[in-house]
């Protein structure tokens, strides 16, 4: 049996050992650890790498199709001139090709005139939108075989095609088209925005019943316009040719421009209302040029088979007599112009040319003979009866009355004689001007001698003004003598300043007034128009 020495021995390297393998046991786990977090670390730094293989692969996919697309050929546009089953003809780059088709595009989605992209192997691989921009050209006929001979803005002539996207019913001559010349192409019609800015294009909602006082006028002018359109049989049969213009004159506020409305209202004709001094042109020859476009118009409109009436307001403004030296003499070339427009050699027909004028005096004398403007309707300043017919007008049956318990239609009927009384009564409250003849004789002319149309309609108008800020004042509803007397003087004495003393004859031609040469006026209204009694 050993020593107890020499267990104690034993027994101490046994537990130097066990400690030694614990210490061992203990590093290694430590290394264990270590080991599990370098693996986390390097499965992070993984992760890491493979995410900037992948944004490293994209960028480079990106970059080739950015390469390709750079390296790319570049694609032609072209315009369809011909259509088959499998091909098309396709104008492009000045060259006729005829191209195969993409499967990708169905031959039944092109016509002639559509726009197309080629590959670089002039292959139709897209149908695009069409270019909204071209050259520009009048259609000057439309050939047997649906061909369109174009004029260009130089003069020269062109045979185009017509693309599918134009009716047979625009394709009229004067029409304006969208073209591509070296394609051979029109595209499509464009507004001549030149005549718009120079016209208003309407059908007036002026009637007859809407004028009053003028009934022997309105006869005449239906005679010389309507009667022609509605029995053109007839006036065939006797051999008789509609007049060509009708010359409308008489002092201002008359009616002249309403009658001419009232004749295309009636007609069921376009009105092509003139704004003539947007015709006048600093440059050589654009009034001329102007003036044919505008009957160019009228005659597009007229092949319609409606009647085309051609308003020129102002007339004597733009038409003076040639020579007269009262302007710039640029009439010595319009004056022309007009007259080859109304009966050169291609006619008019079915468009008639009505002018307006304060000075028929003015007008050159070619323009008003026989086979013109051979009609000729005054308009004068309206009488009592007439003025009483175009107050009716104004003060209708809708126009509230303060009546005061009257009958509506006799107080009414009253306070149309009142206006009627205050303006025609020669009496001195009503003497509106004194005027000096170059013999030295001497005239006092009254209100009466000067009432229009418009005056009438501005005085019932102060009247219903006046009657409406009673009403919001607080006052009672309705329109009543004192507001029409109160409008008659009110009228009366604006009108005072008008007249022109500077240029006094000039004033009294205008103002309808013929005879001996005026040489000076004196107005007479004063402060006596302000008081109705």
């Amino acid at each position: 049996m050993p020593e107890p020495a020499e267990l104690a021995r034993q027994l101490a390297d046994a537990n130097g050992l066990l400690e030694a393998r614990a210490r061992a046991l203990d590093l290694a786990e430590r290394r264990l650890n270590d080991a599990r977090a370098d693996a986390r670390r390097l499965a992070q730094v993984n992760e890491k790498l493979n995410a900037t293989l992948a944004d490293a692969r994209a960028s480079l996919v990106e970059l080739r199709e950015q390469l390709d697309a750079l390296a790319r050929p570049p694609a032609s546009f072209g315009l369809v001139v011909a259509t088959g089953e499998d091909t098309v003809d396709v104008a492009t780059g000045g060259r006729l090709l005829r191209c195969a088709l993409s499967p990708d595009v169905q031959p039944a989605a092109l016509g002639v005139g559509s726009r197309v992209l080629l590959n670089e192997a002039l292959l139709v691989v897209a149908a695009v939108e069409p270019l909204p921009a071209g050259e520009v050209v009048r259609l000057a006929e439309v050939l047997a075989d649906g061909r369109l001979l174009s004029v260009g803005a130089s003069g020269e002539e062109v045979v185009l095609l017509p693309g599918s996207g134009l009716s047979a019913e625009t394709l009229r001559p004067g029409v304006t088209l969208l073209a591509d010349r070296r394609a051979l192409l029109a595209l499509a019609t464009v507004p001549r925005s030149e005549v718009a800015d120079l016209t208003l294009e309407e059908v007036p909602d002026v009637s007859y019943a809407d004028i009053g006082g003028l009934g022997a006028q309105i006869e005449q002018i239906r005679d010389a316009v309507e009667l022609p359109f509605r029995h053109r049989e007839l006036f065939t049969e006797f051999g008789l040719r509609p007049p060509k213009g009708v010359l409308l004159y008489g002092p201002p506020g008359c009616g002249k421009t309403m009658i001419a409305k009232a004749v295309a209202n009636s007609a069921g004709s376009h009105f092509l209302n003139i704004k003539g001094p947007e015709l006048l042109d600093k440059y050589v020859g654009e009034t001329e040029r102007q003036i044919r476009a505008i009957f160019t118009r009228a005659k597009e409109h007229a092949t319609s088979g409606r009647p085309v009436v051609v308003f020129f307001d102002e007339m004597d403004a733009l038409f003076r007599t040639r020579g007269s030296g009262v302007s710039s003499d640029v009439e010595a070339t319009i004056v022309p112009q007009l007259l080859s427009e109304i009966d050169g050699v291609e006619g008019l027909a079915n468009v008639i040319v009505i002018g307006a004028t304060n000075r028929e005096d003015l007008i050159d004398p070619a323009i008003l003979r026989p086979g013109r403007l051979d009609v000729k309707i005054k308009l004068d300043r309206p009488d009592a009866a007439a003025a009483a017919e175009i107050l009716a007008r104004y003060l209708d049956g809708q126009t509230p009355l303060n009546t005061g318990g009257v009958d509506a239609g006799e107080f009414r009927r009253g306070l149309i004689d009142a206006i009627v009384e205050r303006l025609y009564a020669r009496s001195d409250a009503n003497r509106f001007i004194e005027v000096t003849y170059a013999g030295g004789d001497r005239e006092v002319l009254y209100v009466a001698d000067f009432v229009s149309g418009a005056m009438l309609a501005g005085i019932v108008g102060r009247a219903k003004k006046a009657a409406i800020k009673e009403l919001i004042g607080g006052g009672e509803r309705g329109l009543r003598r004192d507001h029409v007397l109160s409008a008659c003087a009110a009228e009366i004495a604006e009108n005072e300043e008008l007249p022109n003393t500077t240029n006094p004859d000039d004033w009294a031609r205008i103002s309808g007034r013929k005879g001996e040469r005026i040489v000076f006026l004196r107005t007479l209204v004063g402060s006596r128009a302000l008081n109705p009694s």
